[in-house]
């Protein structure tokens, strides 16, 4: 979410291309969900240019904004977490990734049950969904994204938890208070963050045939 059309395409194309670099220096299949994050999120982003310059209302693009936001992130991260993580280390995770496709369900069934409405607000869209039982869905929410990541063993995917929960916080307060959007900001920095983890990420080792593995 940023503060006007022309912020959302800026911060998309940047993030998304991020993303692509990132997918483009994958080396690990496991890596590979972590490392297109950035293209959803810059997706996100240009969806919402469409939403803010059809003055928000009920339209397709605010459906897929919700879409992504929600139940699609809800199981995205905590599931790409999972598959990037040692085995030892995946097994705290899968309760994590069981959370976020709870979460995720409850999510697209209010997304098929409910209306989904954007609404300006000066330098900030507001989405106006029918969340029942909101509270548990947000702390579903949370625990599947950030608690992933905060249980993940990695030193810098741990730091991206912290980044990303402190972030989440701040962007919202400044949202709430309605003065500006701030989350493509912080979907900008997790972005170079995640670029950063995969530059450390060692390159596997080729799978020799056994007659050479002998000799």
């Amino acid at each position: 979410m940023c503060w006007s059309a022309t912020a959302d395409l800026v911060a998309g194309t940047a993030i998304a291309s991020v993303g692509a670099v990132c997918v483009a220096r994958t080396r690990r299949a496991g890596d590979l969900p972590l490392a297109a994050l950035p293209l959803l999120l810059g997706a996100h982003q240009l969806v919402e240019a469409q939403v803010w310059h059809t003055g928000g209302g009920t339209g397709a693009a605010t459906v897929a904004w919700a879409v992504i936001a929600l139940p699609v992130l809800a199981v995205w991260v905590p599931v790409g977490v999972r598959c990037t993580v040692p085995r030892r280390t995946g097994r705290r995770v899968t309760p994590v990734v069981a959370v976020g496709v709870v979460t995720a369900a409850f999510l697209a069934h209010a997304l098929v049950t409910h209306p989904v409405r954007a609404e300006i607000r000066g330098h900030t869209m507001a989405y106006v969904i029918g969340l029942p039982h909101a509270e548990l869905l947000v702390a579903g929410y949370l625990i599947a994204t950030v608690g992933a990541l905060l249980l993940s063993g990695d030193r810098r995917l741990t730091g991206l938890g912290i980044l990303t929960g402190a972030g989440a916080l701040m962007c919202w307060l400044l949202w709430r208070l309605e003065f500006v959007s701030t989350w493509c900001a912080l979907a900008a920095v997790c972005s170079v963050v995640l670029y950063g983890w995969l530059r450390t990420r060692p390159t596997p080792r080729p799978v020799l045939p056994a007659w050479d593995a002998r000799h």
